[in-house]
């Protein structure tokens, strides 16, 4: 594809689409887990009835409460951004940088099918 066009193919917006779908089940079905995982560690059945070295098992347990719902939070924007693409594809804008206006490139677009900047409008935003 030349720099000359300013979309991409359907054939080629349907590769991409496949690309967000997957990685959208692969998302949902993190978020899933981290949440049954959640719920497991607020229930804590017999652990109740444990010794003084409760307080610091306490203490870690709600550090990794604390970084599950992070993770979860994380996984959560990620989603949002994968969908946001799906409509960007729908609305024929998907793939087109949102700071030069040109396509950006395939290859980008396969590692981070969510990005609305080209390489070099990211690079740009660094400076």
């Amino acid at each position: 594809m030349s720099e000359e066009n300013l979309r991409y193919s359907r054939e080629e917006l349907v590769e991409f689409q496949d690309i967000i779908q997957d990685k959208l089940t692969a998302a949902r079905k993190e978020v899933t887990f981290i949440k049954e995982t959640l719920s497991r560690r607020n229930d804590s059945g017999t652990d109740n009835t444990a010794s003084s070295s409760k307080v610091l098992e306490d203490g870690a347990d709600t550090a990794e409460k604390e970084s599950l719902n992070q993770l979860a939070s994380r996984q959560m924007k990620f989603i949002q951004q994968l969908e946001n693409a799906l409509i960007r594809i729908k609305n024929g804008t998907y793939g087109v940088c949102i700071g030069t206006g040109k396509l950006i490139s395939k290859e980008r677009l396969r590692a981070v099918p969510h990005t609305q900047h080209s390489i070099e409008a990211k690079m740009a935003r660094r400076d």
